[in-house]
């Protein structure tokens, strides 16, 4: 088969079976097809009308149409330009969470002492890393498989973060930061979405905590200024209607400086606060 049919074919399939429009599914169509014949996208398009090993490209399409994430059968995912190892131990770093990154590093000089929690891939910790190489960073993670993948792509970005295995801060305990950022889960144990799309594939621990999918957060904040340096930030992600209770919480907890940010599309999706000094 002419290898441009294929590429229709596939993204039409691909529409029609995954409910996607017909834009993204031309990318994720091109780009399981450049990974099938270890080419990039731009040589697809310019020998689309050479001939195809179907039986080379059928597998990879037919992983995505059982629903099976892009980002777990190419075994990467670019985040704030960065290409990061990804498996189903771990979530797939999202656009969103750039937003975590950006808080942090426009608010915490150089030098400072920054703990990730949750840390799954690595994908904020190593980010960073890499911004401010000044930073000294620890990240923690209760799955040893998600801690795993993190190290590989500490290794591979060239990133020296010192990473623990433990709940929280029980991994760190007596030590001070004057930053802690986490990506925590915080999906409803019980809704609907975690049913649905590639989240489906992802590992639930990373997702979802309690009825209403915080009880993660709230264990977070609670126990975060035992662990942060007087005037030091406490920066999370959340979901985009939690922004409220996450202020509350935080106001709670004796923090200062209260705010939360919108993402891209205005939802509400990062809040912060800061420890009175």
């Amino acid at each position: 088969m002419i290898l441009a049919t294929w590429l229709r074919d596939a993204a039409g399939q691909l529409q029609a079976t995954l409910a996607l429009d017909a834009a993204a599914a031309r990318i994720e169509a091109r780009l399981l097809a450049a990974a099938a014949l270890s080419c990039d996208t731009t040589w697809l398009i310019t020998h689309g009308d050479e001939a195809a090993d179907i039986h080379q490209l059928a597998p990879w399409i037919n992983r995505r149409l059982a629903g099976e994430p892009v980002a777990y059968i190419l075994g990467t995912r670019e985040f704030y330009g960065h290409p990061f190892q990804v498996d189903p131990a771990v979530l797939i770093p999202r656009p969103e969470t750039e937003h975590l990154v950006e808080a942090t590093l426009e608010r915490i000089p150089a030098g400072a002492a920054v703990l990730d929690l949750c840390t799954g891939s690595g994908c904020v910790a190593i980010t960073l890393k890499l911004a401010r190489p000044q930073y000294r960073i620890v990240a923690t993670d209760l799955s040893h498989a998600a801690l795993k993948v993190a190290q590989a792509n500490a290794v591979t970005l060239n990133a020296c973060i010192t990473f623990h295995h433990g709940d929280l801060f029980a991994p760190v305990t007596g030590q001070y930061f004057d930053a802690i950022v986490s990506n925590p889960p915080y999906i409803a144990t019980a809704d609907a979405h975690l049913s649905q799309g590639d989240v489906r594939f992802e590992p639930r621990l990373a997702l979802a905590s309690g009825p209403d999918g915080l009880d993660l957060i709230r264990r977070m904040v609670s126990s975060a200024p035992a662990h942060l340096n007087p005037n030091g930030w406490l920066l999370f992600e959340h979901g985009f209607d939690q922004g409220e209770i996450c202020r509350n919480l935080l106001e709670r907890a004796g923090f200062g400086q209260i705010k939360t940010l919108p993402d891209l599309a205005g939802l509400e999706r990062v809040t912060l606060g800061q420890r009175v000094a």
